[in-house]
């Protein structure tokens, strides 16, 4: 069976510190529950999370959607958002994760990105540098999210073929941000090897899609 990768990357630097990454943790739970329930996600899904604040940790590895455990994502209660960095971390990460079609085998379908942040990359030269190569690396859509009013709606579109905005960040918003994205999820499993392009729910009412 073919894969299809999913990547979050997750600001967990200082300001996501207290209810909002409590929030985080409970909407990443259920959508969790959520994909379990397609029984053509857990055929192909593979899902990996990636936390970016001072440092960059890989929570959890590439790993198939059955045997996924979502453990609980802490952050310190202050410090930089090296958002560049956590790019960085990624080319590197899908070059070697994601197998590619030969001769004797089909590959994996492209990947999808999801990245969340509340605020602006503190190593912001290293973003504009990786942003490029990101998209280079073929993915079949990238959405960005910038949680809060402090978040920068631009420099996401630098990146993200999509940009949706929360005004909050609390439990009830961001459930219905990750409500969504499952919803996205189910969307690219179904349109594979149909389409080159993912038509993209609608979101709901808490969450402005970025023209």
């Amino acid at each position: 069976m073919r894969r299809l990768p999913v990547y979050f990357l997750l600001d967990t630097s200082g300001s996501m510190y207290g209810e909002p990454i409590q929030a985080l943790n409970n909407a990443l739970s259920g959508m969790i529950n959520t994909l379990r329930t397609d029984p053509h996600a857990l055929d192909s899904l593979w899902l990996s999370i990636i936390t970016f604040d001072r440092d960059i940790n890989e929570v959890v590895p590439l790993t198939e959607l059955v045997s996924f455990q979502l453990p609980e994502i802490v952050c310190p209660q202050s410090g930089p958002t090296h958002t560049g960095k956590c790019l960085e971390f990624l080319v590197g990460k899908v070059k070697s994760d994601v197998r590619r079609g030969d001769a004797n085998q089909k590959g994996d379908w492209r990947p999808l990105l999801f990245i969340f942040t509340d605020g602006k990359p503190s190593d912001l030269q290293l973003y504009r540098q990786m942003a490029p190569q990101v998209k280079a690396l073929n993915f079949a859509t990238i959405v960005g999210c910038a949680a809060s009013k402090s978040a920068d709606n631009d420099l996401l579109k630098e990146l993200a073929d999509t940009v949706v905005h929360l005004d909050t960040v609390d439990s009830a918003t961001l459930k219905q941000f990750f409500k969504w994205v499952s919803d996205t999820i189910e969307q690219g499993n179904k349109s594979m090897g149909t389409s080159e392009v993912i038509a993209l729910p609608p979101p709901p009412q808490e969450i402005n899609l970025v023209i």
